[in-house]
């Protein structure tokens, strides 16, 4: 079952839509009702566990964290 996240052109809040079957159609938006909505391009990430390098580069923070301390940079 795949889940979509979409950004409504109209009042510009991001939501996810999960889809039971193949069909996607009459999406609108959750807040403002609008069909005007452009669907975002999903990041995913795996982390099987703590042993598990994970696909950033080989230094030990990530590139997202603005301290290079976090948890998940550990």
């Amino acid at each position: 079952m795949p889940i979509y996240e979409y950004q409504c052109l109209t009042c510009l809040k991001n939501f996810e839509k999960l889809f039971l079957g193949a069909h996607q159609q009459n999406i609108s938006c959750p807040y403002c009702s609008s069909q005007e909505i452009e669907k975002q391009l999903s990041v995913c990430r795996l982390n099987l566990s703590k042993n598990t390098p994970s696909y950033s580069s080989s230094s030990s923070s990530c590139s997202t964290c603005a301290t290079k301390n976090c948890s998940t940079c550990k």
